[in-house]
């Protein structure tokens, strides 16, 4: 599962990376949830963080300067992929959710989560992107595996 995991962290990191850039050239075109959208990804990841660190989470609907995004997305990733080279997968977390519910996941599950809460709300502003005429970036996973493809090993 590992190995899958890193796939997947390296593949949002790319493109998350890519559609940074793509909000700096056309954020005021989109629509007005767009921005705010990504910035939820990023918070949804701190947030899963925190808790598996035990602090405090941060807000989920938080935004940041255009400008931060990329390093905040760098720090993001950074810890995602220690959780998982170093982490116990199989480690149950206890949580609380917004209501007071208490719930325990596993790191892997938690992963997984992030991983496809990333991929929904991306494609949400993959689709805004369409609908105010701009041709967005691809972001498929299977474009990301076949740029790895070609990219030739050292």
């Amino acid at each position: 599962m590992k190995e899958t995991l890193v796939k997947l962290f390296v593949y949002h990191n790319h493109f998350n990376l890519k559609l940074i850039e793509e909000f700096k050239k056309h954020k005021d075109a989109l629509p007005s949830r767009s921005y705010p959208t990504f910035c939820h990804i990023l918070n949804a990841s701190k947030y899963w963080h925190a808790r598996i660190d035990g602090v405090k989470p941060v807000g989920v609907q938080d935004e940041y300067d255009v400008n931060e995004l990329s390093s905040i997305q760098e720090s993001i990733h950074q810890r995602s992929m220690q959780l998982i080279e170093n982490g116990d997968l199989d480690k149950a977390y206890s949580y609380s959710n917004a209501k007071g519910q208490t719930y325990s996941n596993t790191l892997g599950d938690i992963l997984l989560q992030l991983a496809n809460h990333t991929t929904h709300h991306r494609g949400q502003i993959i689709s805004d992107f369409r609908l105010s005429g701009i041709e967005p970036i691809k972001t498929d996973y299977i474009f990301f595996a076949r740029e790895e493809s070609e990219t030739p090993a050292l």
